[in-house]
């Protein structure tokens, strides 16, 4: 008989278990996260445009670049909220410390994008201002484009033939869906309000670039390193406050000085800049635990969502190329996130 002692291999159950968990709650959160995006993308355009194109008779428009600003503040505030909720007050200030105060690079990090969504959220009320609803939703799915494109150089994504043909379906499905109808052109009537439609085309296709480059570049720095995102979005939230500042004080401090800065403010225009800024934190949530493509998925979803709420609203009965391009959207949905088959080769 041989003395050769065996050695007990511990079973890996518990630990693939705890693994398969983890990825089940990541998942989770990835859906739920989704959804609540689809639901703010979906009101946010509605109430966007609305709040610029319907004023109350004899009260000043509300300007939009003290909107932006009050955003990029409450997105702030939001953050802190949520870091003294995860580590308790005691520890609160010392991660302050540790993470914002003693790493002023890392805030350097965040000017760029932090710029380029401050200028596509003024560039966004132009835009809403500018356009109809419909014709600046078609437009601004260019971003998806955008973001696939700038996934590819800055994230060095390889986007397959699949998913290529799925952004093609997407997009020719989300203008399907956006085409005017008879019925949407006689209803959508705008008052006391002035149009130029180049200005708000350019404005709406610069936002779309800003979108894709920041969304990416963001991105990548969420995920190459372990930094708290609530950290993350107070640095983006201390730059995008400071160019929106910058851009108040350049372009609208004569009217403030006059008018007050929250002139034109009411109820409907403190639940855009709420919505505005959690959706920020939503983006964040999503790109977090997925991507950019599959976040530019989740809005052109919401564009259904909020297609069909008008319709109810205002008694639209949906077309025919508006179903049709409602399924090619889940088409494109389906196909983008099904995975590639692997080809096995025989010997």
């Amino acid at each position: 008989m041989s003395n050769v002692q065996r050695i007990p291999v511990l079973p890996v159950h518990g630990t693939s278990r705890k693994k398969n968990q983890m990825e089940l709650l990541k998942s989770k959160r990835t859906q739920i996260a989704l959804v609540v995006l689809i639901i703010q993308n979906s009101t946010l355009v509605l109430m966007m445009h609305y709040s610029r194109m319907n004023q109350d008779p004899g009260q000043p428009m509300y300007i939009a670049s003290t909107a932006v600003f009050m955003a990029e503040l409450i997105k702030i505030a939001a953050c802190l909220i949520a870091i003294m909720h995860e580590n308790g007050q005691e520890r609160f200030l010392q991660v302050l410390y540790r993470d914002l105060a003693c790493q002023p690079k890392e805030l350097l990090k965040m000017l760029i994008p932090s710029g380029l969504y401050a200028i596509q959220n003024n560039l966004l009320y132009i835009a809403l201002s500018n356009l109809e609803a419909a014709t600046f939703q078609v437009t601004y799915q260019l971003k998806i484009l955008s973001t696939a494109i700038f996934s590819v150089l800055l994230l060095g994504t390889a986007l397959t033939k699949q998913k290529w043909m799925a952004l093609l379906l997407l997009m020719i499905g989300v203008t399907l869906v956006q085409l005017p109808t008879s019925s949407t052109a006689s209803s959508e009537k705008i008052t006391g309000s002035t149009q130029n439609q180049t200005v708000g085309l350019l404005a709406v296709m610069a936002s779309c670039v800003s979108s894709g480059f920041a969304g990416c570049y963001f991105e990548k720095i969420l995920k190459s390193s372990n930094t708290s995102m609530w950290i993350r979005n107070i640095q983006l939230g201390i730059s995008g406050a400071f160019f929106s500042f910058i851009a108040v004080m350049a372009y609208d401090y004569p009217r403030i000085a006059e008018g007050g800065m929250f002139q034109g403010y009411g109820l409907l225009t403190c639940l855009v800049v709420i919505n505005q800024a959690l959706g920020g934190l939503l983006v964040s949530l999503v790109v977090r635990y997925a991507d950019n493509i599959l976040k530019g998925f989740a809005t052109s979803l919401s564009i259904i969502l909020s297609s069909v709420i008008s319709f109810r609203l205002f008694d639209f009965q949906p077309s025919y190329h508006f179903i049709f391009g409602a399924m090619l959207v889940m088409l494109a949905t389906f196909v983008y996130g099904r995975p590639v088959p692997q080809t096995v080769k025989r010997l």
